[in-house]
């Protein structure tokens, strides 16, 4: 070996030996203590990414939830950071999560990260669930609606086996099935609650569009309806 080759080998383990340590110290601050609640931590199906959350209380009770995902010896980030734990669900190949945030008192927002070099990052700019009341108030029944309070969208239940039990086939790995619910402040004196109520879409993740399916037609047309009398 000449002394070109030996130089560039030792140069390369060098630099991989200060990477090391670096890689291994990504993390969460000191400060964020990670949670020992069993129901907030999540592995995904292949076992490759397991969810952790770590949580800071403050003297004024402003309490702040960090999120990391841990694949191997590296961990990284689920921005946003938030006030409250999340929930989370994988798609079936672990390519695809969706993040069930709660923000408020019934409130909730959604987030969508997807695999890239192995780690997941963020799949859209905004929110799944800003883009998804963007896609309600687009179309011409619903663009009027205002809901005040509750304002919620909610990541339904049949990610895993592609909403089967939905009776639909669709392709694996493909849909997510997303319902929106919210209420208003003002409805006549004889209603106690009025609003919407499981107001259903479709998001493509191959395309990043949303739909409506027409199986979807008559309980959309029922949750706009929704009214809740004294």
């Amino acid at each position: 070996m000449n002394a070109f080759c030996r130089t560039a080998r030792w140069l390369a383990i060098a630099v991989a030996l200060a990477a090391s340590p670096a890689l291994a110290a990504s993390g969460p601050p000191p400060d964020f203590i990670l949670t020992n609640n069993a129901d907030l931590a999540f592995t995904s199906p292949d076992g490759a990414t397991k969810l952790e959350q770590y949580m800071k209380g403050a003297a004024d009770f402003d309490i702040r939830w960090q999120v990391w995902a841990r694949h191997g010896e590296q961990m990284s980030e689920l921005k946003p950071e938030q006030g409250y734990p999340a929930g989370f669900r994988f798609s079936n190949d672990s390519q695809w999560l969706v993040r069930m945030q709660k923000t408020g008192s019934g409130e909730q927002d959604l987030y969508l990260y997807r695999v890239e070099n192995g780690i997941f990052v963020s799949a859209t700019k905004t929110s799944l669930s800003d883009l998804a009341w963007a896609y309600f108030h687009s179309r011409p029944d619903t663009k009027t609606m205002k809901l005040d309070y509750h304002v919620s969208a909610n990541l339904v239940k049949g990610t895993e086996e592609s909403y089967r039990e939905l009776g639909v086939h669709w392709p694996a790995n493909r849909y997510l099935v997303i319902s929106l619910s919210g209420e208003m402040d003002k409805h006549p004196k004889n209603v106690a609650v009025k609003g919407l109520a499981d107001w259903r879409c479709r998001y493509d993740l191959k395309t990043g569009t949303f739909d409506m399916p027409a199986m979807f037609a008559k309980a959309n047309a029922e949750a706009l309806r929704w009214e809740i009398h004294r």
